[in-house]
């Protein structure tokens, strides 16, 4: 078992790395090699997160609140994979898709790499560095270089993205073009629902 979980931790540190330097050789052999064991590291990396957003929301240290404020961002963050990878794979099949779901969920999965990177970020300026943000030269600096790193994470996500249906579901340009023209409207419309819930202001997809 402890030989498993250091492969599985192996293949998985790997993978991130070569999301970096190579994503295309590396989604291709998470498709074709990839274990849904890899889902568990990630699940450790956002439930951290979690936590530490919880404690940002909350602002104090009681258990119950911070518990189910865990447990509420929790289940939110597995339907929005849910609903996220059956659209992608609903929407990919109608398109001319191929493939299985799980080589998709799987290759998904890892495109949250980048939207955890981002939330962890957030979160921990947020305690480090509170708004409201000052109009001095070094404010001005940060904000231009939170604004750097939000831009690269966001086209870093965008190739992940692309990569995932390339891969998974063999979809040409185009056709992955047609399935995000259908798929975020309908995530946005979820959004600004669980905006209205309280739950994300922005959404964890």
């Amino acid at each position: 078992m402890s030989d498993q979980a250091v492969i599985v931790l192996y293949s998985f540190t790997r993978n991130i790395i070569g999301l970096v330097i190579r994503p295309y050789e590396t989604y291709r052999r998470i498709v074709n090699h990839g274990s849904r064991w890899e889902l568990v590291p990630l699940s450790i990396i956002i439930g951290s997160y979690l936590g530490i957003a919880s404690l940002v929301k909350v602002a104090a240290f009681r258990p119950y609140i911070l518990t189910k404020q865990f447990v509420v961002l929790g289940i939110a963050v597995v339907i929005t994979y849910g609903l996220v990878v059956g659209l992608l794979w609903m929407v990919g099949k109608i398109v001319g898709g191929k493939g299985e779901v799980k080589i998709l969920a799987l290759g998904w999965a890892y495109t949250l790499i980048p939207t955890t990177f981002w939330f962890l970020a957030t979160s921990l300026l947020y305690m480090l560095l509170p708004p409201p943000r000052t109009t001095h030269p070094l404010g001005i600096i940060f904000s231009v270089l939170f604004l750097l790193f939000s831009s690269v994470l966001f086209f870093w996500k965008i190739i992940l993205s692309y990569l995932t249906l390339r891969f998974s579901m063999r979809l040409d340009l185009f056709r992955i073009s047609i399935v995000f023209c259908i798929v975020i409207p309908i995530v946005a419309l979820y959004s600004i629902w669980m905006y209205r819930l309280g739950i994300f202001k922005i959404p964890f997809v």
